[in-house]
Parts: C-alpha cells; sequence; structure tokens
C-alpha cells in the first residue's frame, strides 16, 4: 500500500479539506470512498481500507469540515461553516473528482458510515449517475425529536446566533442511547460492545464526538437528515444503483434496525431492485471495527462490491 496525502478548498470556501489516497500493490479494480461518521476521522478505518486495499481498490477518504486533521489545522472543531448541509456532500464531490481524474477507468464505488452514510446518501441523491455501487452501514432512518430542534435552532441562526454553540441540542440527539444495554460502562457504549473499541474511540484525539458543535452545524446535521428521509430521498436516487445496507441491531442510529430497515423498504418502493440489506445480530454501531465481526463484514462489502459493481 501507499499513501498520498492532499488537501482542497471546502464549498464552504474557508476549510482546507485533509484528504488521503491509499492505493494498492497490485493494479486497481476499483475506487471505494470512504465517508467517515460524526465526532470521528477518516483514520479510524484503516482496517477497512487495508482489507480494500488488498482486495485491489484504490481507497478515497477525507476528514470532513470541524472534524479531524481539517478541523484540528483550522481550529474549526464542530464548525462546519455557513453554506448548509450541502457543504459535506460538495466536498465529497470535490474528492471524486480528484481521485476520478487519477483513475478515469475504474468504476466509483461509495462507503458511508453513521453520518457518513448520510452525506453518501445526499450524494447518491445529487450524483448517482457517478456511482456503480452504494454501501450504508449504520444509517438511520426517520428520527424523533429532530423537527422540534431544528425549529429551536433555526430561531437563533435567524436571531444572529449560528455561531454559538447549546449543548442541550446535541444531548437530545444522543438521548438514551445506552438505555437498552445492560451496565453501560460509558456514554459511548452504543459504539460497541468490544470496551477495547469504545475505549479506543474516546483515547483518540482527533475524536470530538461530544465537542459542541455550532448551532448551524447543529442545524445542517438534522436538516441532512429531513432530506434523506422517505420515498421523496429516495426517488432522487438511480434505480439501477446496487445498495449494500448494513448495521447492527443494537444500533441506537438505526433504531435498532428498524430504521435501516427502513431505509431499505423506501428504496423497494421507488423502484429499486438492487437493495440488500444484512443486520447484525447482538451488535451495535462501528460493526467495521468490533473484532468479533469486522472480518465477516468487511469480506461481505468486497463480496457485494465484486458482485455488483465490477
Amino acid at each position: 500500500m501507499a499513501f498520498k496525502e492532499l488537501d482542497f478548498l471546502s464549498y464552504n470556501r474557508r476549510d482546507q479539506v485533509k484528504a488521503w489516497i491509499y492505493t494498492p500493490i497490485r493494479k486497481p479494480r476499483g475506487i471505494v470512498q470512504v465517508v467517515h461518521g460524526l465526532g470521528e476521522h477518516s483514520r479510524r478505518y484503516l482496517h477497512l481500507i487495508l482489507k480494500l486495499n488488498e482486495a485491489g481498490f484504490v481507497v478515497s477518504a477525507d476528514d470532513h469540515v470541524g472534524h479531524g486533521k481539517t478541523a484540528a489545522d483550522s481550529n474549526t472543531w464542530g464548525d462546519y461553516g455557513d453554506k448548509g448541509y450541502i457543504t459535506t456532500t460538495e466536498d465529497e464531490k470535490s474528492l471524486h473528482d480528484i481521485v476520478c481524474a487519477a483513475y478515469p477507468e475504474l468504476p466509483f464505488i461509495m462507503f458511508g458510515h453513521s453520518w457518513g452514510s448520510m452525506i453518501a446518501r445526499s450524494f447518491a441523491a445529487t450524483y448517482g449517475s457517478l456511482l456503480k455501487a452504494l454501501v450504508l452501514c449504520g444509517t438511520c432512518g426517520a428520527m424523533e425529536g429532530t423537527e422540534s430542534i431544528s425549529g429551536e435552532l433555526k430561531v437563533l441562526i435567524d436571531a444572529g446566533k449560528g455561531s454559538e454553540r447549546e449543548p442541550k441540542f446535541l444531548g437530545q440527539l444522543f438521548a438514551g442511547w445506552t438505555s437498552r444495554y445492560e451496565n453501560p460502562q460509558t456514554l459511548n457504549d452504543w459504539i460497541s460492545g468490544d470496551r477495547d473499541v469504545v475505549a479506543d474511540h474516546g483515547a483518540d484525539p482527533f475524536n470530538n464526538l461530544y465537542n459542541v458543535p455550532t448551532n448551524q452545524s447543529n442545524y445542517d446535521l438534522v436538516d441532512l437528515i429531513y432530506r434523506i428521509t422517505g420515498v421523496s430521498w429516495a426517488e432522487k436516487v438511480p434505480t439501477d444503483i446496487p445498495v449494500y445496507n448494513i448495521a447492527g441491531d443494537q444500533d441506537p442510529v438505526g433504531n435498532y434496525g428498524e430504521g435501516v430497515y427502513a431505509v431499505s423498504n423506501w428504496l423497494a418502493l421507488t423502484g429499486h431492485k438492487r437493495v440488500t440489506t444484512q443486520i447484525y445480530s447482538g451488535h451495535r454501531h462501528e460493526i467495521h471495527n468490533d473484532r468479533n465481526i469486522r472480518e465477516a463484514v468487511t469480506d461481505g462489502i468486497i463480496a457485494f462490491i465484486n458482485r455488483e459493481a465490477l
């Protein structure tokens, strides 16, 4: 494996997004763009990235605005700018353009986890013609309470308080996420049943899951959720894109499987016939990192891509 570090100007016209392209030692067969989740960064996907490299895929990944190396270099933790939810979608398009210019003959596949899966769904609705396949990991259906949160945040933004930070909104979004688990030890226990993964997440200096985002950034998050919910979203996604929708059935982000199936059903109701849903029983949010299951998860992703996109 070799990798190249690069940066590009964000859609918000403020940040330089930090990105990486990982190339396999064999002749590449395709490109997989990895889109990370909220409060983390793209190097937390190195296990998946290395497996994809070994299978012959170029992997592209960036740290979103307000996150990881992008935020560390510009001191903009939790601040995504003021251009709206579309910022991260357009930033993924910019990275797509860079990697596809370097490998124009290769099919392009997107993998998104958690918030990254929401960004990937927005990308599929906006730029679906560019995709050979889409992998959604730990995605959400409709999320309760987002409408009231959105209304409160809009009032604050209209009052000129978009750059201020109010902790209660993040708390409302994450409320009750460890309530189904026996003897939860940390607020992060919903991430994984593998305690070492939870500890590693908490110790990572490039993670800032509970760093309070700006009011504008919180609004952009709930606005994104609204825009990728229901058949109105699924109708914008080209029906010929194969979709692999995977999650754990103990993951509160996907409402313990119900929200995951809802996404697949929205696609099915709008004519998508190449949708595969895989729920891993007994597992929580980061199925791609949980040591008890990550090999099966990554092997399943690669098998799906080989079968549906190449």
